[in-house]
């Protein structure tokens, strides 16, 4: 099985004039000949695109936190490798890119030209990088001017030395609500189940496009936290997708959601997948992705995001199973 090769990241336009050799300042007249060439070379190719309705670049930052979970667990780093090929492999919209990061340090590009970013690891990664203070202070800036926000399974969550003693924490504004690990003022449940029958909250919105309830085994979270009212949703918040857990006394809970923020930008929560598997689900997969794209503000396609996903071995995971032996570090 070939290994997951992402795509080659172009240089910097800095590393590229820093390795230039320096060459002799042309001549006006050099300079104007160029531009036509460069206008006639460059002007059909644009038209073409407008034409084709190609859609912009639209780049998304996958960060990838630390994990203890058992093999085919969380699989946090093959999770984040297959989320970036899923974006720029969508058979149905285009221009799209994803960077993959392990440590905040590592982001390869200016944090304002990124649409969303996605966090996925055990408790949300802002709090748990090494970089952490720098991390939580660039994801604030990139809130405030609307830069879109969704975390993966227990990258939901936090504990209870991240949040104040009445439980607020940037994350629940940013997201709408989350995991609650051990904290004082309210704890969520964490528990698998073998028949969790997820459904749409909201069939009409883009989230919710091109994809029916599902069953599955997994481990998607109850009694999540979304503010200080009762634990109501607060103002913009909504809630995605439910389920009637758990099996012995089911109610109706809110396993996604999703909140549309003053400041424009869109947050989201998906409480899935634990099993590293699951990511073969379809209609979980498409789930996920859809959510991506809206809070980038991209146009989620009417029949919902369509991917086609090689061997999950592909990304390299720890296991595709639960429970084998660990045969190497994440990244």
């Amino acid at each position: 099985m070939a290994a997951y090769c992402p795509r080659s990241k172009p240089e910097s336009l800095m590393a590229q004039a820093a390795s230039a050799r320096i060459a002799p300042i042309p001549s006006m007249k050099s300079i104007t000949l160029l531009c036509l060439s460069l206008f006639v070379f460059i002007s059909p190719a644009v038209q073409s695109q407008e034409k084709a309705g190609q859609d912009p670049m639209t780049s998304i930052l996958i960060v990838v936190g630390p994990s203890n979970h058992a093999p085919g667990t969380h699989e946090v780093a093959a999770g984040g490798r297959l989320i970036e090929y899923c974006l720029e492999n969508m058979t149905n919209i285009s221009g799209v890119e994803g960077d993959v990061v392990y440590a905040w340090s590592e982001v390869p590009r200016p944090h304002h030209e990124y649409a969303s970013i996605v966090f996925i690891g055990d408790s949300f990664p802002g709090e748990k990088l090494p970089d952490s203070d720098q991390a939580m202070a660039d994801i604030s800036t990139m809130m405030k001017r609307g830069c879109g926000l969704v975390c993966i399974h227990y990258g939901v969550g936090l504990q209870k030395d991240d949040v104040s003693q009445d439980g607020d924490h940037p994350l629940l504004h940013w997201m709408g609500g989350y995991f609650a690990t051990k904290c004082v003022h309210h704890q969520s449940i964490a528990k698998a189940y073998r028949d969790a029958k997820i459904d749409s909250a909201v069939p009409d919105h883009p989230p919710s496009r091109g994809w029916k309830t599902f069953t599955l085994f997994d481990e998607p979270y109850i009694n999540n936290y979304f503010g200080p009212d009762n634990n109501q949703l607060l103002p913009g918040a909504f809630a995605l997708a439910t389920s009637l857990l758990p099996p012995e006394n089911p109610r109706k809970e809110i396993v996604a959601w999703g909140i549309q923020r003053r400041d424009t930008g869109r947050g989201a929560g998906i409480t899935l997948p634990h099993f590293y598997k699951n990511w073969q689900i379809e209609e979980l997969r498409r789930f996920i992705l859809n959510t991506i794209l809206w809070t980038a503000k991209r146009e989620v396609p009417e029949d919902g995001v369509q991917t086609t996903l090689p061997a999950l071995e592909t990304f390299e995971p720890e296991s595709v199973e639960v429970g084998q032996k660990k045969k190497k570090a994440l990244r």
